[in-house]
């Protein structure tokens, strides 16, 4: 007699279950009555979801008709959300109800909004406002509507990658537009994201990261069309977790290091509760993971644990497997094949092994991109067809790739970019702000954390509270500075500008760490 429990085989949101022929009929459905709205090729449809069935099924129906899906982070305020709508110059907006609620008077005119009912998961593990869980008057119910439309029955067409919007040091997103790819591509990435994401056929993944994210987008939607499994948890919660390792017997996740650190901080009797020997292939990137908590991960789980290097404009370009992390602590593994790494000095020359400079990195056989409405913004970040994000760091004799430094303001906190600049611009907005800065320092659980620092005017006395409160009206939470404080005279240079890295380094300098 066979003891073995039959798996499930489809998309899984905490009780929900749909399997895959389901979640293909109802992406074709919501695809040819997109089609009917007008969405064609090359046209952006808006996601503002929390992970959700919905979201997946939804993304798919956009790549049918070679149309981008535009993950929005659904913790952006109104403000936020309109100037993606805005650039993104999309004709259709899908969002969960609670989460449309408020945003009637920023939604371009001519755009259709569907509604998706807050599911059970997600009301289970967030605060949500009662009087949202209706779909606000402007909005239409998606679940009527996608039953009464036939199924996208036209040509195949070009299904180009999904437009994520990764924000820029003047504050503003900038969307990440790829060309849809060639066969030759194509058949690149299939094996790029099976070595790095570790995806077969068959494949049990879960992806405790949000989908509006790069990285757990492309893990999540290429998960979903491989026949297995694909776990979606509405937020990280380390004990759910293993038991969800546990219970759908999952050997493929997407992480990041915070969610590392707060597992390892599961007392032994809790970690010791559920069977995690089916994992094979856990891949994590986003921010750096201290080399201590890799280790103890590996010890826990075995040779399981992968890194990856990239960006969302870059892709992956390094890689990592659990031996080059024991081996070489701190690493981010060797140049993927098919990507090209440079390392350039502040006097432009490229740089030797073990030389510290400016990563600037390309891969031959991805599909090439361009910011959306913003082609001048790829020449700030190119130089010779290399593209870099800002990081400073070398590659060692051994070919091992090791990151020192951040040239630009960027935060990672919890694996999500910050950028100073557009926090900085709100606090000039506060009345009684005379100049600030905003920056990273070492936080034992995200990473990063932000903190603010703030002179006032003359005779003007700030309160933080008040400052945070203002924060708070035109940003998104995790965008508020978990740190803020007052001082009357900044370290400034020789031209008047803030000497930020003199307020920044001693927090560095302490934790024994520069990134």
């Amino acid at each position: 007699m066979n003891d073995t429990p039959v798996l499930f085989l489809g998309i899984i949101s905490g009780e929900r279950r749909r399997d895959h022929a389901e979640v293909a009929e109802r992406a074709a459905r919501i695809a040819g009555g997109l089609e009917r709205l007008g969405v064609g090729q090359g046209d952006s449809v808006c996601i503002l979801l929390r992970n959700d069935i919905a979201f997946v099924e939804s993304a798919y129906a956009a790549m049918q008709l070679g149309a981008y899906a535009v993950p929005i982070n659904w913790h952006f305020k109104p403000e936020e959300i309109q100037y993606i709508l805005e650039d993104s110059g999309t004709r259709v907006l899908i969002g969960h109800e609670d989460l449309l609620h408020g945003l009637g008077e920023v939604i371009p005119k001519g755009v259709t909004v569907f509604s998706v009912s807050t599911p059970p998961e997600i009301l289970a593990n967030y605060k949500i406002v009662p009087d949202h869980l209706t779909a606000p008057g402007f909005a239409i119910d998606l679940e009527s509507w996608l039953h009464q439309q036939q199924p996208y029955d036209g040509p195949p067409r070009p299904q180009p990658q999904n437009m994520i919007y990764t924000s820029g040091t003047t504050g503003h997103p900038k969307g990440v537009r790829r060309k849809a790819p060639t066969p030759e591509q194509i058949a690149f990435s299939e094996q790029m994201r099976a070595m790095i994401y570790g995806l077969k056929p068959g494949a049990r993944a879960l992806l405790p990261g949000p989908l509006y994210h790069s990285a757990p987008n492309s893990f999540g939607l290429r998960a979903g069309r491989l026949g297995g499994a694909l776990v979606l948890m509405p937020r990280f919660e380390p004990e759910e977790f293993l038991r969800l390792v546990d219970r759908e017997r999952i050997d493929t996740i997407f992480m990041v290091p915070t969610m590392f650190i707060r597992l390892m901080k599961l007392p032994e009797s809790v970690r010791g509760k559920y069977d995690i020997s089916s994992l094979r292939h856990v891949i994590h990137a986003a921010a750096p993971c201290p080399a201590e908590v890799k280790r103890a991960m590996i010890e826990w789980w075995g040779p399981v644990i992968h890194e990856f290097y990239g960006s969302t404009e870059s892709g992956a370009v390094t890689f990592a497997n659990s031996e080059d992390a024991l081996k070489k602590p701190g690493t981010v593994g060797k140049i993927a094949p098919g990507a090209e790494l440079r390392f350039i000095g502040e006097d432009g020359r490229i740089l030797q092994r073990g030389e510290i400079g400016e990563i600037y990195s390309r891969i031959a056989h991805s599909p090439d991109f361009t910011y959306h409405n913003k082609p001048e913004k790829r020449g700030e970040i190119e130089r010779d067809g290399f593209i870099t994000s800002g990081d400073v760091g070398y590659i060692d004799d051994d070919g091992y790739v090791f990151i020192c430094d951040r040239k630009r303001d960027m935060v990672i906190s919890g694996g999500v970019n910050i950028y100073p600049a557009e926090i900085e611009a709100a606090l000039h907005a506060f009345p009684g702000v005379h100049d600030c800065a905003v920056f990273g320092i070492p936080d034992e659980e995200f990473g990063e954390a932000l903190m603010a620092v703030v002179e006032p005017q003359p005779r003007v006395d700030l309160d933080v509270a008040a400052v945070r409160a203002h924060l708070k009206t035109s940003l998104a939470d995790y965008k508020v500075p978990k740190h803020l404080e007052i001082l009357n005279d900044l370290p400034r240079e020789d031209s008047g500008k803030i000497f930020k890295r003199r307020l920044r380094d001693p927090y560095w300098q302490r934790a024994g760490r520069r990134i």
